[in-house]
């Protein structure tokens, strides 16, 4: 994968934050309507009334749905692939990126997981190996974009010291530029990523991915 075509299909993340500072002075503009229900309520109860409240707001697509739950197995198979690094050699600047990715999608995966639960949506439990679907009786499994095939999971596993580090680092560039795909996707349903967990959400994946596609490439750059 070459730095050149990375350029090119760099997504325009700014046009996020234009859009979130429009909401978030609209939501300041709506947010005492649902205040004295929250006021009466804690914890759990809390976190529901918010969800309903925030969906009154921002209605949630079936396009919102999707992202979010397609999400959750594009961040579990990006975590098992940084989990292989302290066993497989890696350096320690690799090391450092898998901890940070593992921590990050991991607390990832807990919001989606609650903001489908809010509203009453099917969780899908994590699967690395991509979405399970039933077709004509068949288990079929849909990898989402940017996800590693089987063989190309083998190959890192198989692979120690700095080709590890060679390999992690090309196929999480594939990994990360995916998810910004599935960002870009969601984007061009109308009326999709107006909830604002959700917008916000899809906005950080935007942003923080593409910053981390940088820092890998100038990593493989220096790397033995």
């Amino acid at each position: 994968m070459s730095r050149s075509r990375l350029v090119v299909n760099r997504p325009r993340h700014a046009v996020f934050y234009v859009l979130w500072g429009a909401a978030v002075i609209v939501t300041a503009a709506c947010a005492h309507s649902g205040s004295s229900r929250m006021m009466t309520a804690t914890g759990p109860e809390a976190a529901k009334v918010k969800a309903r409240a925030d969906s009154t707001r921002w209605p949630y697509t079936a396009a919102d749905i999707r992202f979010m739950s397609t999400m959750i197995h594009h961040h579990a198979q990006a975590i098992v692939m940084a989990k292989m690094a302290p066993t497989h050699g890696a350096s320690e600047s690799v090391q450092r990126l898998c901890q940070r990715i593992i921590n990050a999608q991991t607390d990832e995966i807990a919001m989606m997981t609650r903001w489908l639960q809010d509203r009453n949506q099917p969780v899908p439990e994590p699967n690395p190996a991509g979405e399970t679907m039933q077709m004509g009786g068949t288990t079929h499994t849909m990898l989402m974009p940017g996800m590693l095939t089987e063989e190309q999971m083998k190959q890192l596993e198989a692979a120690r010291g700095p080709e590890f580090d060679r390999l992690f680092l090309t196929f999480m560039i594939q990994h990360h530029r995916g998810a910004v795909t599935m960002v870009q996707e969601l984007v061009s349903n109308r009326g999709a990523a107006n909830d604002e967990t959700v917008f916000k959400f899809a906005a950080d994946v935007n942003v923080d991915q593409t910053t981390e596609i940088n820092r890998m490439l100038e990593m493989l750059l220096v790397a033995p």
